[in-house]
């Protein structure tokens, strides 16, 4: 996933593999695994990574204040379940109507006591202590003692009124539905319901002849109040929960009840635990990322970067991070459209190339919105807008490149969220403010954060930026300042074989940055003994090779590598521009002096060591410092034969690259055969150039008055 794999073209290629390739391709594939696991466990753990998908439960106190990731409205079962048992708990038990049986049966209990007291009273056989005693011992009334007195001792005019009240009254009381639980009270309100015509004994009297008969006539029904509460919860319309993105579910502290929990869930911010499906879910995308980079890298042999421990493990960092930092931002609203995601592909970009912050954006976006509730917008946001930004941030030569790349992915994640979200989850207009500010501050932050971490990469990993190489090869440099001073004829001719090697960089799609300075510096040991050197001695000088063993000689020549090499790490140059200095000569040996030694030894092999006059090497190992090897001797056979005509020149680079292709200088730097056509034809382009053949001016006498106004202007 995350850092490539190349493979061997073919079987026996795989023989040939030396224990440095095998040990890079162990690397590689660790930190694929690696890589893999710790995207996963980014990607599956919401407790450590996610607090918005912590284990809550009901009743638990909120530690964090916790809001609604995106809008969203939806019919509440709880919260319409407790208002549907609301007006459940509202409705008054219900009664049957009152009973007119009981009312009847009553009256006639009633009018029957009456009769037996009138009874009494018109009973002139017995005394009147006898018949208080009997009206004592009544079992449907109980009498007071001073009312009983009344009773017996009342004329019979006035008992007829009484009883005649006593009717009216019960019958009156009876009417009205009297639950069993109302009795007493229902009894206690006779008294205000008796006849004002009556007085106070009178009025007393009906009231307890009428309360004794007061009885329940209505009586708690449960089929009628079940069908009453039944009805009162059809009467309940479902409720509709309705959440603003950004709107507080929860604060901090307050304990979470049923219908939060549902909001929760709706909003697909808890799980009751890791589901299968989810687990197989993540696994999948991480295993398709973890082959297409890798295919991809596969498929484009040419990628230096895979072969380059320090490289690789960059970008396994790099990205295994910012997907790290862009999950701890999943639980809330504005911070993952915020957070600087588009970072991480200018980055690599920054460091090795488009083609690897292309390739290692894509993965890293998907996955960073994987799985979460705003996936539908957030991905979306985070890819185009790194790939625009990458696009747009271009050849990285400029601090107004990271500017430009910033407000085009600021402009891009509006324009994505304009798409994907608004239609969607329609935002107030607090809301578009509030995004607006968020993904303004994303590009700019994308941008700060690359120029940051591509300094403090290029300075504690010794990786090569375009700022250094800007840097480091403007003239001023100490370097190069030395280089001038002491070997200006090789600085001249580095400015040559650099302006060579980049012209042709760009045809065949090569760094030309780097191809440039690192052509400007490969030479740099010459200047430490600048007069072995035929470029750096004075026309008419002697040569001081002239005087010592050819051995000795070619050991000189050789050393300007190793010197070349002290002088860049005295100097701090990368590491990426020493390789130029090694590898510009390959593993090729000083010709001149070898023929020397040979021709001293008559030609017995035997008594020459041709690996005293072989360069140290290694052989070009990318494309760039393949093309410094034959731009310099391009540049160099060229200055000596001088070329006359297009032909000549061709056939001057062609000779040049037939040496360098036969003694295996090119087999490490997957050149096609279309990229040495596309060399050669640069180089005469170049050549064409410099040593184009000068005009012959005719040897004519300059008249007078030219020669007058001539020699005035050179007075002036």
């Amino acid at each position: 996933m995350f850092v490539p794999v190349p493979f061997a073209a073919d079987f026996m290629a795989a023989r040939t593999r030396t224990p440095v390739t095998t040990r890079i391709r162990i690397l590689q594939i660790s930190l694929i695994i690696a890589v893999s696991l710790l995207s996963f466990a980014a990607l599956t753990m919401p407790i450590a990574l996610r607090p918005s998908t912590q284990a809550l439960d009901i009743g638990d106190v909120s530690q964090n204040t916790l809001q609604a990731p995106r809008d969203i409205e939806y019919v509440s079962d709880i919260r319409t379940e407790e208002a549907r048992k609301a007006a459940e708990s509202a409705v008054q038990p219900v009664y049957t109507p009152p009973d007119p049986a009981i009312a009847r049966q009553q009256i006639d209990r009633l009018r029957t006591t009456l009769q037996y007291i009138t009874s009494l009273r018109t009973n002139v056989e017995i005394t009147t202590d006898e018949k208080k005693s009997n009206l004592v011992e009544l079992s449907d009334v109980r009498l007071k003692l001073e009312t009983i007195d009344y009773l017996v001792s009342m004329s019979d005019p006035r008992w007829e009124i009484v009883q005649s009240e006593s009717l009216r009254v019960l019958e009156q009381v009876m009417r009205r539905a009297i639950y069993e639980d109302k009795v007493e009270s229902t009894q206690a309100g006779i008294p205000s319901i008796v006849s004002l015509t009556l007085n106070e004994q009178q009025s007393a009297l009906v009231a307890e002849l009428a309360s004794a008969f007061v009885l329940p006539n209505s009586f708690f029904s449960e089929e009628l109040t079940t069908a009453a509460q039944q009805s009162a919860r059809d009467a309940v319309k479902p409720i509709v929960q309705t959440y603003k993105s950004g709107e507080t579910i929860v604060p901090a502290g307050e304990i979470i009840t049923p219908a939060d929990m549902e909001a929760f869930q709706k909003l697909d911010m808890i799980r009751p635990g890791q589901r299968w499906e989810d687990m197989l879910g993540a696994a999948s995308i991480i295993v398709l990322s973890a082959v297409l980079v890798p295919l991809y890298f596969f498929r484009r042999k040419r990628a230096a970067v895979v072969n380059d421990p320090r490289s690789i493990l960059v970008i396994a960092i790099v990205f295994v991070v910012f997907l790290v930092g862009a999950r701890l931002f999943t639980n809330r609203t504005l911070a993952p459209y915020g957070y600087p995601l588009q970072a991480a592909g200018l980055l690599i970009t920054a460091l090795f190339g488009l083609e690897a912050g292309l390739v290692i954006s894509i993965p890293l976006c998907l996955l960073a919105a994987y799985g979460l509730p705003n996936t539908i917008d957030l991905a979306p946001y985070y890819l185009l807008s790194s790939l625009v930004g990458l696009l747009v941030l271009g050849p990285v030569r400029r601090f107004w490149g990271f500017v430009r790349a910033g407000i085009a992915i600021s402009l891009t994640g509006l324009v994505v969220l304009l798409a994907y979200r608004l239609p969607f989850f329609t935002p107030d207009v607090l809301g578009i403010v509030q995004f607006i500010g968020v993904v303004s501050f994303a590009g700019f932050a994308a941008a700060s954060v690359t120029l940051l971490l591509q300094y403090l990469f290029a300075q504690t990993l010794g990786l090569t930026t375009a700022f250094q190489l800007l840097d480091i090869s403007r003239p001023d440099f100490p370097l190069l300042q030395f280089f001038l001073r002491n070997a200006p004829g090789t600085y001249q001719h580095s400015l040559q074989v650099a302006n060579l090697a980049e012209q042709a960089a760009e045809k065949i799609g090569a760094d030309p940055l780097l191809t440039r300075v690192g052509a400007q510096f490969h030479d740099i040991g010459k200047a430490l003994n600048p007069t072995f050197f035929i470029e750096n001695q004075v026309p008419g000088s002697v040569n001081k090779h002239h005087d010592i063993a050819p051995e000795e000689s070619a050991a000189t020549i050789i050393r300007h590598v190793t010197d070349g090499i002290q002088l860049a790490k005295k100097y701090r140059l990368p590491g990426r521009l020493q390789d130029f200095i090694l590898e510009h000569h390959g593993t090729l040996i000083t010709r001149y002096q070898y023929g020397q030694a040979m021709e001293a030894a008559n030609g017995d092999v035997t008594l020459v060591d041709i690996e005293n006059f072989r360069y140290p090497g290694p052989r070009p190992n990318s494309r760039e410092t393949a093309l410094l090897m034959l731009a310099d001797a391009t540049e160099a056979r060229a200055r000596a034969e001088r070329p006359a005509t297009d032909d000549e020149l061709r056939a001057l680079v062609r000779s040049v690259i037939d040496t360098v292709q036969k003694f295996g200088q090119l087999d490490d730097t997957l050149l096609t055969l279309r990229d040495l056509n596309l060399i050669t034809e640069s180089f005469v382009t170049t050549l064409r150039g410099t040593y184009h053949p000068r005009i012959q001016y005719p040897n004519a006498t300059v008249p007078d008055q030219d020669s007058t106004i001539l020699t005035t202007r050179k007075e002036k």
